[in-house]
Formats: C-alpha cells, sequence, structure tokens
C-alpha cells in the first residue's frame, strides 16, 4: 500500500470518528439548562428589559406559524434555486449546472494534456468546475447585498413621510416599489403584487424575509410586529430604525477601512506561493513536475493546501466582525 492509499485511510477513518461522534453525541445538556432558565427568567422577572424581550419573542412568535419551515430547507436543489434568485441574475439551475460542467471539463482536459496524470487532472477539474460558480454566486449575493442595504435606510424614510402624510403602509409600499430604484424596489414590488392576490402584509413581509435572509430587513418585519402587537407611533419608530440602519452601514464601511491593510496582507502572502509555483512551473516544467507524479511530493503538497487553507480560514476569522 503507497503513501496515498495510506492517507486516504486515515482521513476516512478520521471522517467516520467524526461522523459518528456527531450523530450520536445527542444534545447539549449544559444549552437545554440554560435555555429553561432563561424561559424562567423572561417568565418571572420584574424588569422592563425582560418583559420587553418577552414581548419581542411573543412577537415574532406570533408572525411565524407552528409549522414554519426555512426557505430552501427542502432539499439541496431548492437551497441552490434561493442562493440563485438571491443575485438578482435570472439565472436557471440548468445554466449553473451548464457552467460547472463546462469549467469542469476544460480545466480537466487541458491539465490532463500538461501533465499526463489522469486522476490528479479529474479531481482539481471537479474542484475548480464546482468552486468557480460557487464564488461568482457567492459575490453576486453580496453586491445586491450591498445595493439593498445602502438604499433600504432610505426607502424607509419614504416611508415614514408617506405615514406622517396620512397615507395607509400598503400604499407607501407601493410608492416605495416605483420610486426606490434596484433591488429594493424590486422586493417591494413582489410584496405589493402578493398583498394584492390576497395575501396578507405580514405573510408578504415574512415571505420576503425568509427569501432575503436579510438582518436590515428582519429587523423592518418585527418593528412593523411589534407596532402591531403594542401600538404606538409607527413613523417614530421607523424613523430611529432608519437611523440605527445608517449607523450599521457607517460601522461596517469602518471597520472594512481599518482592517483593509491585513486583508491585503493576507492575499498577498496566500497568492504568493501559488504565483511562484505557476511560474516555476512555466518556465521549467520538469523542475518542479514531480508534484504531479512523486507520490511523497504530492504529500507534502497537499498538506502545504491544508496548512495554507487554515492559516486563511483563521486570518479570515481575524478580520470578520459581526455588526
Amino acid at each position: 500500500m503507497g503513501m496515498i492509499q495510506l492517507l486516504l485511510v486515515a482521513m476516512g477513518l478520521m471522517a467516520f470518528m467524526v461522523l459518528g461522534y456527531l450523530a450520536f453525541s445527542g444534545p447539549s445538556v449544559a444549552k437545554e439548562s440554560a435555555r429553561r432558565l432563561q424561559a424562567v427568567r423572561y417568565r418571572h422577572s420584574e424588569s422592563t428589559i425582560d418583559r420587553v424581550e418577552a414581548q419581542l419573542k411573543k412577537a415574532v412568535a406570533a408572525r411565524k406559524p407552528k409549522m414554519h419551515q426555512i426557505a430552501g430547507s427542502e432539499s439541496r436543489v431548492a437551497a441552490l434555486a434561493l442562493r440563485l434568485h438571491r443575485t438578482g441574475k435570472g439565472w436557471t439551475l440548468s445554466q449553473y449546472l451548464y457552467a460547472s460542467g463546462g469549467i469542469a471539463l476544460t480545466i480537466c482536459v487541458l491539465m490532463y494534456l500538461k501533465t499526463g496524470a489522469a486522476l490528479l487532472s479529474l479531481g482539481f477539474g471537479l474542484i475548480v468546475g464546482a468552486g468557480v460558480p460557487h464564488m461568482v454566486v457567492n459575490s453576486a449575493i453580496k453586491k445586491r447585498y450591498v445595493n439593498f442595504t445602502t438604499k433600504f435606510p432610505d426607502a424607509i424614510e419614504l416611508l415614514v413621510r408617506g405615514l406622517r402624510s396620512g397615507l395607509p403602509v400598503t400604499e407607501t409600499l407601493g410608492v416605495i416599489a416605483s420610486e426606490v430604484p434596484g433591488p429594493v424596489g424590486e422586493e417591494f414590488k413582489s410584496i405589493t403584487e402578493r398583498i394584492k392576490i390576497g395575501k396578507t402584509m405580514e405573510d408578504a413581509l415574512q415571505d420576503t424575509a425568509d427569501r432575503l435572509n436579510m438582518p436590515e430587513f428582519s429587523f423592518f418585519c418585527i418593528t412593523l410586529a411589534i407596532q402591531r402587537e403594542t401600538g404606538g407611533n409607527l413613523a417614530e419608530t421607523l424613523s430611529n430604525l432608519a437611523d440605527v440602519l445608517r449607523k450599521r452601514g457607517q460601522m461596517k464601511l469602518k471597520i472594512k477601512a481599518m482592517s483593509s491593510e491585513s486583508k491585503a496582507s493576507a492575499y498577498i502572502v496566500g497568492a504568493l506561493p501559488f504565483t511562484v509555483f505557476g511560474l516555476i512551473w512555466f518556465v521549467n516544467p520538469s523542475y518542479i513536475g514531480g508534484f504531479f507524479t512523486d507520490e511523497r511530493l504530492i504529500v507534502i503538497g497537499l498538506g502545504g493546501l491544508v496548512w495554507m487553507s487554515l492559516g486563511g480560514f483563521i486570518m479570515g476569522k481575524m478580520v470578520s466582525f459581526e455588526i
């Protein structure tokens, strides 16, 4: 048995042990006890903050039915279709699969013609074919998310002005759909269309919140739900929400500016080994060709990729902040 076979067997045994532990470990007793103590605290506390949190949880629970199903949780195909919908590009599942298969086949053929290693070419082609479309979809989702969060406070302020002028909420949502450009107008247009065909405003907002999965829009939906439960000045509440969302966006930009130097250093350090490897392979393929044929060099190369991936993951977590 060669080095690669031993490495694969060891990785398979480790994966089997991890899966067995996850399957038979069961729920955490400490987390369950903490959840029950928190429920008791909300039920019997005299604190105003605890009562507000309990009322918030009650309002959120009232918006969702008992058998509420998270969007995209039916299957992996449904989750992928939801991700493609979040891009706003109109891409279909068939186009995504054709693009992935075409990229994988092209990379596999080119790598095999260059190296002559069939298994390595097949594995690398599959990784690139699955990874590149996934990264493109992620980039499109993030771009649409940024465009949505940029215009969303303006949409809320437009809603506030409509409420203060005496318009009902449903008509003001239609004004937002026609006046605000970009993904905000598209989503509010879909909300107004659902309301016109007979859905309640709460259900239409909940469907959009599940599909978008954005904290900012969830804040908006929860604010409307709490106002309907408790009453009060909705225009003032939404005005405060718009101010909070603007400050949240400013804080994100500030953190991005402060961590940009560290991210640039991480990108340069992470890309340098691959760049040097590619340049040496282009100038003198025989000098570095052993990494595709010698089992020892293949194992060393895979180990280096694993350690570099761990380092990149840790650096990414160090500069990632939740606001």
